[in-house]
């Protein structure tokens, strides 16, 4: 019988090529996806995507979507606290299993596993240690199509947001920079992909930076380029 799983699903390109992995792994069956949504903002956490745009990728799956909606500045108790909750109602529907994006950090990982454990479910990354530069090659060789929506200016200069993500934008990468920017370089929303039912078709909105408090007190202030996309019309 295959494992009820849930897709940690960030709607960017990372979370995406994992739900590749699993949909063709028959020791699974993926039952839903669970965002980390910004209530404040109506926004994906960290990427700053709309809803509706995440609304739009769950309809393209056919997978019901479940949002872990948080406040606009939660503390770790209330994002667990929060997380909890909802991997608790997914654990009521079967789900035995939560599958996740991750490449090679190792203290995400525990965490995360961590966090599964008090409620007896298991971790899934079907990325996990794999060359990013190959993983990114082989998402665009597979069809898979995004647009860069968020970079940090510590990596990043805002030139770089709201590129498609393509070998143009791989080429362009400074030195030092991972591939999959699996460390907070970037992030992506998803418009297209080999098991999407159709393309999402969006327009590009303005362009912002926005800062936030560095963890350090006496570190500076972290700073984020976001590129809005806006839903088109059917």
């Amino acid at each position: 019988m295959a494992l009820v799983t849930t897709m940690s699903w960030s709607g960017g390109k990372d979370s995406a090529l994992a739900l590749y992995y699993l949909l063709r792994d028959n020791r699974y069956q993926v039952a839903h996806l669970l965002t980390n949504v910004n209530a404040h903002y109506d926004r994906v956490s960290m990427h700053g995507v709309r809803v509706e745009l995440l609304e739009a990728q769950a309809r393209c799956l056919a997978l019901p979507l479940h949002q872990v909606c948080l406040p606009e500045a939660p503390s770790m108790a209330e994002y667990e606290q929060h997380t909890q909750a909802a991997l608790q109602e997914l654990q009521a529907e079967g789900a035995t299993h939560v599958a996740f994006g991750d490449i090679f950090l190792e203290d995400l990982r525990a965490y995360r596993e961590q966090q599964l454990t008090q409620l007896a479910l298991q971790a899934v990354f079907p990325l996990w240690q794999r060359p990013t530069l190959e993983l990114l090659r082989e998402y665009l060789t597979l069809g898979f199509r995004a647009v860069v929506v968020c970079v940090n200016e510590a990596y990043l200069d805002c030139s770089f947001c709201g590129r498609l993500l393509d070998e143009d934008f791989l080429r362009d990468l400074p030195a030092g920079v991972d591939p999959c920017g699996e460390n907070g370089e970037y992030h992506t929303f998803l418009f297209d992909a080999p098991y999407f039912q159709q393309p999402i078709t969006f327009q590009r909105g303005d362009i912002v930076r926005r800062t936030y408090p560095a963890p350090v007190s006496e570190a500076p202030l972290s700073a984020f380029w976001y590129c809005d996309i806006l839903l088109n019309e059917e």
